[in-house]
């Protein structure tokens, strides 16, 4: 895995990794505060790029601490692809990454090739938790809860900082339902170790102001789209998932037995949707210059 930097437009310095090795270009747009462990099926691709989300992981918080947007994390996907010099690739997004993702394609369809979205709404991301709930609280509910966190962040920073992550903490952790069993322990307990280790408030200020951009309307994107959603999943019905694509054209859903965490626990279907994905984008790419 190498990591460097690049500067974003309002010159905050963004860490940016990628997958050793060559590859068809594919950039991940990250959930808030994840990383390369996050994707155990996905690191040794080469050609994979991603960055770590501002104030997180190696990445600079901004100057003007109000510039964390869905405009700012757009920005920097578009930084990091102009660093790498790709002009256009598979998009991938995660959790509230799907956002960015999707904005991506959004304003520059000329970029992305093809959608791969994992567990995540297109915007409006509160409304699409806590499916248990009746709809019209979901989102009173999972914005207070949020603010609440928000406002607790340095009691977590004591708590969370000091949890040791031992065989037995991820025994528990994957047999408490946030994480299913099928997960691999040693790739949980890479991922819990360093997603621990956040500045909880900044974490939750950051969810905050991604999870409050408005439902996306995708109508536009016309390139091939990939769903993946969790049956079991808290943070991201599939309600909130299929609705936005379910008329594109050249959309696919496919619901697994899993959580929120389904890169972790299901990494080898990640892993061959993406390349069913390349395939796609391959045929249409190939349709379009047969017909030129």
């Amino acid at each position: 895995m190498r990591e460097h930097d690049v500067i974003s437009w309002d010159g905050t310095k963004i860490r940016t990794w990628q997958a050793d090795g060559d590859g068809l270009p594919v950039l991940l747009c990250p959930g808030v505060g994840s990383g390369p462990e996050s994707w155990p099926s996905l690191t040794d691709r080469g050609g994979l790029l991603s960055w770590y989300m501002r104030g997180t992981m190696g990445s600079d918080r901004p100057v003007d601490e109000r510039n964390i947007s869905l405009d700012d994390h757009v920005s920097d996907a578009i930084a990091v692809l102009d660093d790498a010099g790709v002009e256009r690739c598979v998009v991938m997004g995660w959790s509230m990454g799907v956002t960015i993702a999707a904005e991506l394609a959004l304003r520059h369809p000329e970029r992305v090739a093809g959608l791969l979205l994992v567990t995540g709404a297109p915007g409006d991301s509160f409304d699409g938790m806590l499916p248990l709930l009746p709809k019209n609280v979901r989102r009173f509910v999972g914005l207070t809860g949020t603010k609440l966190l928000q406002q607790a962040g340095p009691v977590l920073d004591k708590v969370l900082h000091r949890v040791p992550v031992t065989d037995l903490t991820t025994f528990l952790l994957r047999h408490s339902g946030v994480i299913k069993p099928s997960s691999d322990p040693k790739v949980v307990t890479n991922a819990v170790s360093r997603f621990l280790q956040h500045d909880w408030r900044w974490y939750f200020t950051l969810a905050l102001a991604l999870g409050e951009t408005p439902r996306q309307d995708l109508s536009p994107i016309v390139c091939p789209v990939t769903l993946l959603a969790g049956r079991d999943d808290l943070l991201a019905t599939t309600e909130s998932m299929s609705g936005p694509v379910g008329a594109l054209p050249q959309a696919r859903l496919r619901v697994l037995p899993c959580s929120h965490y389904l890169p972790l626990e299901a990494p080898e279907v990640v892993s061959a949707e993406l390349d069913l994905l390349l395939g796609r984008v391959h045929s249409v790419d190939f349709a379009i210059e047969s017909r030129s």
